[in-house]
């Protein structure tokens, strides 16, 4: 209650409600343009009330987050918050033409109007992919225009264009771009794009500069393919700091628990040392309980760890996604950090 006051006192209605430096994102959805909307303001994430939210709303996410056009609200979006998450108790009332939600003009909304129950959720059109690779982040390349996907020839390709593709799908950077398929991988359909131009500053592929839609004397054969680093973090949500609560990890651009099958000390080390937050606390299995069940996916069981790691991605572990465990064993990190 302390910082729902807190938080109410310190802001006003009207335009700019969230610092400059705020941040937005979608999250619990199948990609990094789709799923709940999330605001940070004062170093904490709240999740967004779907009181008034609309597609004008969605249209201004979407754009901040360079995911293309809106497609929709997704009412009714599972998974929903969770219990212990802050509800930004604010309401947005954009005109569509804003570039970031932090322009939009806000007004304050009864505490009886939201629960946990009722969270905004944004869907974005998709217009670029990496098809037919081991995940997300490595594939065919392929752009959507008139509702079709097809691919793009290597005729012109280049790192930058690479580059500009791995951004786009908010993956790492680019590590290998090459401009042929094997019969497995090749595309079928249109090759929409070919001599794409790209200085490796632009936040779409559609922004570098290109052939006419469809003008190629290209084949499947040279269909161009990209790979780039799937980003990996962590963090701990649930507590009242970012060096305590319950484990996350990102990957493929999901985030989801750990389970604490043979979790132990060694691995709380490298957990705190890389979120840069010490050690963990001699009094580190006293609140675990407190910071609630996660939801979704569970992607790391059987841990295994020396505690020399630089990051948990280096520790032993299963299979990404593969485990027995339910949510009631995701594991939870105290370090002296907090």
């Amino acid at each position: 209650m302390a910082l729902l006051l807190s938080l109410i006192l310190a802001v006003c209605t009207g335009p700019g409600l969230l610092e400059s430096s705020h941040t937005v994102r979608l999250v619990r959805g199948p990609h990094s343009c789709e799923g709940q909307v999330e605001v940070k303001h004062r170093g904490h994430w709240y999740t967004v009330c779907d009181y008034g939210w609309d597609l004008k709303d969605v249209s201004v996410v979407c754009q901040e987050l360079d995911c293309g056009e809106a497609k929709g609200t997704l009412p009714g979006l599972t998974p929903r918050a969770q219990e212990n998450q802050d509800i930004f108790k604010q309401q947005f009332n954009c005109n569509g033409r804003e570039k970031t939600l932090a322009e939009c003009e806000t007004e304050d909304i009864d505490d009886g109007s939201c629960s946990h129950q009722h969270v905004a959720g944004a869907s974005c059109e998709n217009t670029v992919q990496l098809a037919d690779g081991p995940g997300r982040c490595t594939g065919r390349v392929e752009v959507k225009h008139q509702d079709q996907w097809g691919t793009v020839c290597k005729a012109g390709w280049n790192l930058q264009a690479a580059k500009v593709v791995c951004r786009q799908l908010g993956c790492g950077r680019a590590i290998l771009t090459r401009g042929h398929c094997d019969d497995a991988t090749q595309g079928q359909g249109p090759i929409w794009l070919s001599q794409v131009s790209c200085s490796g500053t632009e936040m779409t592929i559609q922004d570098c500069s290109f052939r006419n839609w469809g003008e190629n004397n290209c084949t499947h054969d040279e269909d161009t393919w990209v790979q780039c680093e799937d980003p990996f973090e962590l963090k701990l949500e649930g507590g009242d700091s970012p060096c305590l609560g319950r484990l996350v990890v990102l990957h493929k651009g999901v985030w989801g628990s750990v389970c604490d099958d043979g979790w132990g000390e060694k691995e709380e080390q490298v957990v705190c040392k890389e979120l840069g937050c010490g050690d963990p606390h001699p009094l580190r299995h006293r609140l675990q309980k407190d910071f609630g069940l996660g939801v979704g996916r569970i992607w790391l069981d059987d841990v295994r760890c020396s505690g020399s790691e630089q990051s948990l991605e280096k520790c032993r572990h299963r299979f990404w996604g593969y485990h027995d465990c339910t949510h009631k064993e995701d594991v939870a990190v105290i370090c002296s950090g907090q």
